[in-house]
């Protein structure tokens, strides 16, 4: 079987091909670059707990070593402090890295990866495919063909991929613009992420005063000033200006002593992809989708594009595509980030309309900077993971479906499990190797050997029914689950989102979810698949 082609070399890509090793499928990855991450500390990213997680198990990295979670987050209006909310479980906190680490760090992982070839120096310049596979042709010093299974367009907003397959990419350009600085000095409040609004300093418009500072390790911090809308050239001395001003104004005087590392203005577009997948070739990361406005993280959803599509893709290669498991990608997937973009074209108007009536609404002042957290924090509609509720794997009618404290399509919580070797591991721990799991809440099984336990009771009927599934799970037991009775038993999906929870050992509706989770009975199918059309 012919690997699955990757084009574009930057997070998504490099993450989707070490999801796929993971399941066994190989891929190669074609580079247009030399091969090296620009080291650019104004370009850094904010990464969620779930992909932050994602992040660590592809690479073995413990990426809070190479980057800083926050200590806290604080939200300033002019001088009052509108909103505080401290972390006191580092693994809540959001994660900022700088992006060149970041992506060394999985180029580290695919390089020691048999099942991942990464191709520096070619450029795509074409791509037919057939029911049998897709050909890509490259020019450059490693210019030829490329035979692949699949093919993934992760090559960024300008997109060879999407354009070669005629898919439009409608938007809207700069919707907003950020004068970033990155800089070692001492700050008042240090570990700490901070939104300023309408600093005392700056009265002349609301879009020209709100700054956030974001810490990375080292003393290291970047600084973002929002610009007014327009086009207006940011100067080198009107950056140093803004760097001078802002430090004074947070010491309560003199600016402190700082080194500049790295400028830049970052502008944010929110375009969205008519469609994910055409065929036997699919887009996924910046290729897909841009937003990244009021501080939600277009790589964050990239990222998630790649562990949704790569326990897809992994089961079609394997076993043969499923029309409706591949088509699936574009139904999850799209939604969720056009749910996203909506949130945040909405809530733009509301933040960015200036003075008026809006300026003496009690308490909107309050409400703005909620809003606002929510994005840089991942939560709310602007920021946290969306889930799969109305996805068309999601299973019907089950008569022995429970609530538990998870929704089903909505990731699962990160609970302790014995694993089938006897072992304790995060739950988060067995995901991403192609298996279904298949979770037991059963108290009191962790103070015991699991020899003792595993056949008592409803194990062994448990056993045989996650054996008769359709596809290969793997057998957990948890001894607690939020919101879960005794005895319940979960169902998730290789990416870690729930399926359903069953009151007790039920074989049908187990088996029918699983069969659902996988598209449906399998049937023969045209290769094209109906996305194609």
């Amino acid at each position: 079987m012919d690997p699955v082609i990757i084009v574009g070399a930057g997070p998504v890509g490099l993450a989707l091909a070490l999801a796929l090793a993971r399941q066994d499928v190989p891929a190669v990855v074609l580079d247009e670059g030399p091969g090296k991450e620009e080291q650019r500390p104004a370009r850094t990213v904010v990464l969620r707990e779930d992909t932050t997680a994602l992040v660590e198990r592809l690479t073995g990295v413990p990426l809070a070593r190479e980057g800083a979670h926050w200590a806290a987050w604080r939200s300033v209006r002019r001088k009052q402090v509108m909103r505080e909310i401290t972390f006191g479980d580092i693994e809540t906190s959001p994660l900022h890295i700088a992006q060149h680490v970041l992506t060394g760090a999985l180029r580290e992982a695919v390089a020691a990866e048999r099942l991942v070839q990464l191709v520096v120096d070619s450029r795509l310049d074409g791509v037919e495919q057939e029911a049998s596979g897709v050909t890509a042709h490259t020019r450059g010093p490693s210019g030829t063909y490329w035979r692949g299974s699949f093919l993934v367009g992760c090559d960024g907003p300008r997109s060879t991929v999407r354009k070669l397959q005629d898919i439009r990419f409608p938007g809207r350009t700069a919707v907003e613009r950020h004068a970033v600085a990155t800089l070692r000095t001492e700050l008042p409040w240090p570990g700490q992420a901070l939104l300023h609004r309408m600093p005392p300093w700056r009265t002349s418009s609301p879009s020209a005063g709100e700054i956030t500072a974001r810490p990375l390790p080292d003393d290291v911090w970047r600084l973002d000033w929002l610009l007014p809308p327009g086009k207006d050239l940011v100067t080198p001395e009107l950056l140093l200006g803004r760097v001078r001003e802002t430090l004074a104004g947070w010491s309560g005087g003199s600016a402190p002593a700082y080194e500049l590392l790295d400028t830049g203005v970052h502008t944010v577009h929110h375009r969205l992809a008519r469609r994910w997948r055409v065929g036997r070739v699919f887009l996924a990361g910046d290729a897909a989708h841009l937003l990244g406005a009021l501080g939600t993280q277009g790589l964050d959803e990239g990222l998630r594009d790649a562990d949704n599509l790569a326990w897809k893709l992994a089961l079609a290669w394997h076993h043969g595509p499923h029309e409706a498991l591949l088509d699936s990608y574009q139904a999850e997937r799209r939604g969720i980030v056009a749910a996203r973009l909506r949130a945040a074209d909405q809530v733009l108007p509301l933040l960015r309309g200036g003075g008026g009536l809006r300026a003496y609404v009690p308490g909107s002042g309050r409400g703005h900077d909620a809003l606002l957290t929510d994005g840089h924090l991942g939560r709310g509609a602007l920021g946290a993971p969306g889930a799969y509720d109305h996805s068309p794997l999601a299973p019907r009618h089950l008569e022995a479906e429970v609530p538990v404290g998870t929704a089903p399509g909505a990731a699962v919580a990160d609970v302790r499990v014995t694993a089938e070797d006897g072992s304790f591991v995060r739950l988060r721990e067995r995901l991403g190797r192609g298996a279904l799991l298949v979770v037991l809440i059963a108290p009191g099984t962790g103070v015991w050997e699991r020899k003792h336990w595993v056949t008592a009771g409803i194990m062994p009927r448990l056993a045989a029914a996650v054996a008769a599934l359709p596809h290969r799970a793997e057998l957990l037991v948890a001894e607690s689950y939020p919101g879960a009775a005794p005895h319940t038993v979960l169902l998730v999906r290789p990416d870690g989102h729930l399926v359903t929870a069953l009151g007790g050992v039920r074989p049908a509706d187990l088996y029918a979810a699983a069969e659902a989770t996988l598209g449906g009975p399998a049937k023969e199918e045209a290769t094209a698949g109906s996305a194609a059309t």
